[in-house]
């Protein structure tokens, strides 16, 4: 499946169906008087949260969506049937934001959880609703209302609690393989990671935590350099981010300094996120190596570093224990 996070889409709803003029002209009924009834409203455009959902491919190609429109209404006072609701279905964690002004309106995070963006028109009045004591056979009427048209922006922010961010090369993916169900693309080259993978990790009493693998950090992310930029937004709405350095790079403490910067340059409250610091690949390097860098990074961060391997599964039962004891 391919992995779309951001869409532009126009929603435009039903237009209200018209009110009609018509006389109730029937034997033995003298002076029937106005009879056309009002039209029916146009249908609105609602968007809709649902938790099997993972990307917004659907709005891909099909970009415009219209709701149906009112009938007009019928005589002996008949109102027209109201036009069909369209309901679109998004992925949990998507924010809506209207294009022209760039408010957010609205965030839909929870299953089921419902938003009408679009408001169908409204019907129009038939002259059975003009008759009065002053004007006993009205022959005016009102066309529908025309419904709302409103282009925005859909926006996918995954619901992650946990967020695992490094250089790439860093084994994210790797890591998420090994605490989790997930099966990302794994190679030793730059990059192997072009979307967000998620997975659910199990802790002891059962429950389910969801980590997500952040692709493309690289210097210059926040400005839009490589692919960190479109996949930043996915960091907001976690708890805990597990900052993963390569320990067998050229230099540890520069690849650490550099997805601090492009955090801070991102804003958004991603430098304030707890973090955990990861020095992972431990089995590439001689132990001595390993207590040097983890004490300088350490000293640098002000935090506890853990070390692990997660190729050969070690020193995840403390990351995880880590994780479960900061959420």
């Amino acid at each position: 499946m391919q992995f779309i996070d951001q869409a532009n889409i126009i929603l435009k709803a039903g237009k209200g169906g018209n009110g009609i003029v018509s006389f109730r002209r029937e034997k033995f009924v003298p002076a029937g008087g106005p009879s056309g009834g009002n039209g029916g409203r146009g249908g609105s455009v609602i968007l809709m949260a649902d938790n099997n959902l993972q990307t917004l491919l659907d709005f891909k190609f099909k970009r415009e969506i219209i709701a149906a429109d009112g009938c007009k209404g019928g005589p002996n006072k008949r109102s027209g049937a109201s036009g069909e609701d369209t309901i679109l279905k998004v992925p949990c964690g998507t924010e809506i934001r209207d294009i022209k002004t760039g408010i957010i309106l609205g965030d839909l995070t929870k299953d089921k959880q419902s938003l009408t963006i679009a408001i169908g028109g409204r019907g129009g009045h038939g002259n059975a609703y003009y008759l009065s004591n002053q004007n006993r056979a009205p022959e005016s009427f009102t066309e529908g209302k025309d419904g709302e048209i409103w282009e925005v922006r859909l926006e996918l922010k995954l619901l992650a609690e946990v967020g695992i961010i490094g250089l790439p090369n860093a084994g994210k993916s790797t890591l998420i393989s090994v605490v989790s169900s997930a099966r990302p693309k794994i190679a030793n080259y730059p990059f192997t990671t072009l979307i967000p993978n998620l997975g659910v990790v199990r802790k002891i009493d059962g429950n389910g935590c969801l980590f997500a693998d952040i692709p493309g950090l690289i210097s210059g992310a926040a400005d839009g350099v490589g692919l960190g930029h479109d996949f930043l937004r996915h960091i907001q709405r976690t708890k805990i981010l597990v900052h993963l350095i390569d320990a067998i790079a050229e230099n540890p403490l520069h690849d650490f300094k550099v997805i601090e910067q492009e955090l801070k340059k991102y804003g958004k409250g991603l430098l304030n996120k707890e973090r955990i610091i990861v020095l992972n690949k431990m089995e590439l390097v001689d132990d001595d190596y390993l207590k040097i860098i983890s004490k300088k990074l350490e000293d640098l961060s002000k935090k506890k570093v853990l070390v692990i391997s997660s190729s050969l599964k070690k020193g995840l039962s403390s990351l995880l224990s880590e994780v479960w004891k900061r959420i």
